[in-house]
């Protein structure tokens, strides 16, 4: 049988994922502030798909998907309950950005390249399986993008090596190739991705593109 998948977080990422889940046969629970911008998500789910809190949410969960504001992960972890989210994978697609406009296309982070959102979460909450996984691209090709005879790179780290080998899985299901980049402080370089990917939007309002590591 396979996990259920509680979403913490109801914007395109998270409606993006939660139907990805639902594709393959997940079951899975949106959780919101405001469940009236999960209507139309709703309908369309079917059985397999159910809204709630950010705490009925992180309960239902066997996995747990993290896709809020960068700014509003941890206060949303804490409405989630620590109590609910110990001992599970959260996989964490948020990205450190900062309030203040781009300059020059280049995203502002609240964080610096000596520590990760990803970081700050994992220490806040140390009973919980963080990976980072899904920030580096559009939610538009979160789900199995079509780039021809290429796949794209999804860049994954974490602490917890087996959470690591079980988002790594979901990854390539939904048309990646993932690249394990170990322990937690590689989010320190995964999570300034996110600027690079945005920079050809901004400048060049070019939106459909992804990295991929070559090797030989």
């Amino acid at each position: 049988m396979k996990q259920k998948i509680g979403i913490i977080g109801s914007g395109s990422v998270g409606q993006t994922l939660a139907s990805g889940f639902l594709k393959y046969g997940y079951e899975v629970k949106i959780g919101s502030r405001d469940l009236s911008k999960l209507a139309e998500w709703k309908l369309s789910a079917g059985e397999g798909g159910s809204i709630g809190s950010f705490e009925e949410t992180a309960k239902f969960g066997e996995m747990i998907v993290l896709a809020t504001k960068g700014s509003a992960a941890l206060n949303a972890l804490q409405l989630a309950g620590k109590e609910n989210l110990a001992g599970k994978t959260i996989i964490d697609t948020t990205n450190p950005i900062a309030d203040a406009p781009p300059e020059n296309g280049v995203l502002r982070f609240f964080t610096d390249l000596n520590d990760s959102l990803l970081e700050r979460m994992q220490r806040e909450f140390p009973e919980v399986r963080f990976v980072k996984a899904f920030n580096s691209i559009g939610s538009g090709l979160m789900i199995n993008p079509d780039f021809g005879t290429e796949k794209p790179t999804m860049f994954i780290c974490g602490d917890n090596q087996q959470s690591r080998v079980e988002v790594a899985r979901i990854c390539t299901l939904f048309g990646f190739d993932a690249e394990d980049m170990g322990s937690a402080e590689a989010a320190r370089a995964i999570e300034p991705l996110c600027m690079l990917w945005c920079i050809q939007g901004f400048r060049q309002n070019h939106w459909s593109h992804a990295f991929r590591l070559l090797k030989r």
